[in-house]
């Protein structure tokens, strides 16, 4: 899964705005629930961003409606620089999953720095029997309805991820 953090200003000496920026709070807004990879990063960053520019830089989770709603929120503020998206892959496959998306990812948003990268890891209880990924596949397509798993939520990447595999 890559993380991209989506600023309107670069932290690097690429830096286009005014020198002054910011001169008032910034709020980094991210589209999961506390505690999750978005969530840890963003706060992670955000005191480093405060020390560096010398402003307050809040982070604010904005859960819901598939990751869509936060980037919702960004991409309805102003384009000032004050209201910052950290996402995922989501950023991306949103549009394809969620009819009437309120945004436009590749219009309304600047992706400006990956912040990291995680690949994704299937794994079966040692009881299941299943080693490797073929074996999955043959005992889904024999008990079609009957296996379970766990991801982070309809239309997320790892949920679009295994039902692409199985």
């Amino acid at each position: 899964m890559r993380v991209l953090f989506l600023l309107l200003l670069s932290i690097t000496s690429t830096v286009t705005f005014a020198q002054d920026y910011p001169t008032k709070p910034v709020r980094m807004i991210e589209p999961f629930g506390a505690g999750g990879g978005p969530d840890l990063i963003s706060r992670a960053v955000s005191p480093k961003l405060s020390e560096l520019w010398g402003q307050p830089v809040t982070v604010e989770n904005h859960p819901g409606a598939g990751s869509t709603t936060a980037p919702a929120l960004v991409a309805k503020s102003p384009p000032d620089g004050y209201t910052l998206l950290v996402n995922t892959s989501a950023q991306a496959y949103s549009v394809a999953v969620v009819k009437n998306l309120p945004y436009d990812p590749l219009k309304d948003f600047i992706p400006v720095a990956p912040l990291t990268s995680q690949p994704y890891v299937l794994v079966a209880g040692k009881s299941s029997g299943i080693t490797t990924v073929g074996e999955l596949i043959a005992l889904a397509k024999a008990k079609p309805g009957e296996l379970k798993f766990g991801s982070t939520g309809t239309g997320t990447g790892t949920n679009l991820g295994l039902e692409k595999t199985i």
